[in-house]
């Protein structure tokens, strides 16, 4: 019977062909936009709270500018070239001091946990200057290295440096012993067991470590910029709210909070990326 039905015509195999695949990808395209829109809404709720509070007078201009007064500042700190040139000193000296530590703090925590000698001498001073508040620091930094970017790169090396160690020590620690007893029975070197075995098992707690770590730059870079600095986005918060132009500051504060969450939700695209494999 099934024979004797007429079967599809070239305009009904054109019509579903031009309709069928758009609509899932209409459909799921809209759908991330409505989570992606969800998502943040907090965030619109807030600045709509923002602007509401300032114009209804609940909170005096002095003590928050209107929201869109503040937009309108940041506008002309862009355009006229001191947002860009005093953003370009801060994220340098952020990306050097971040990238240092992690160069030096990965495989210090790794080989931590590998090697009881360098265990025995790092561990204790790992230990001590942990819970120190980094911001201490800076006088001694300033003292060592004067007020240039040495000073602050430094600080945000030591300070971003400690939690890296300790992840990647924790993560090598907690490697599967049956993982290392399988890669030695099949003959592999210590070497090859470490290099194999124990850092691709680390590598979560590794890259946890330095999202922490990068949240740490940007606090470290902006308090050693407000207290010994001649440029940086810190540096331009504390002598704008200093010379009173409250919406210009808010503005530079607003522009570090952006970049603080655009590098964080970056890293963990590139956490997600390599750590496709374990899924």
């Amino acid at each position: 019977m099934a024979l004797d039905q007429p079967g599809p015509t070239l305009d009904s195999l054109t019509a579903a062909a031009a309709r069928g695949p758009g609509k899932p990808h209409r459909r799921s395209a809209r759908d991330g936009l409505l989570r992606l829109a969800w998502r943040y809404t907090p965030i619109l709720l807030l600045a709509l709270a923002w602007e509401g509070s300032t114009r209804l007078g609940l909170v005096s201009p002095l003590e928050m500018p209107a929201l869109d007064k503040v937009l309108t500042a940041w506008w002309k700190l862009l355009a006229g070239g001191d947002l860009v040139t005093n953003g370009a000193v801060s994220l340098s000296r952020g990306a050097a001091g971040l990238g240092l530590a992690i160069i030096a703090g990965a495989p210090l925590g790794v080989l931590m946990a590998w090697c009881k000698p360098v265990r025995t001498v790092f561990n204790p001073l790992v230990q001590a200057f942990y819970p120190m508040p980094k911001s201490a620091l800076i006088p001694v930094t300033v003292l060592w290295l004067g007020f240039g970017s040495a000073s602050k790169i430094l600080l945000i090396f030591i300070g971003c440096m400690l939690p890296i160690t300790l992840s990647a020590f924790n993560g090598a620690r907690g490697t599967e012993e049956t993982l290392i007893w399988s890669a030695r029975n099949l003959g592999a070197g210590r070497a090859a067991v470490l290099l194999e075995v124990v850092l691709p098992s680390a590598l979560p707690e590794i890259l946890a470590g330095i999202r922490t770590a990068l949240a740490f730059a940007f606090v470290l870079l902006v308090t050693t910029e407000l207290i010994a600095a001649r440029a940086g986005l810190g540096y331009m918060i504390g002598w704008l709210g200093d010379g009173g132009v409250y919406d210009a500051m808010f503005a530079v504060v607003l522009t570090v909070s952006f970049l603080g969450f655009a590098a964080d939700r970056g890293f963990l695209l590139i956490m997600h990326r390599l750590l496709r494999w374990r899924e």
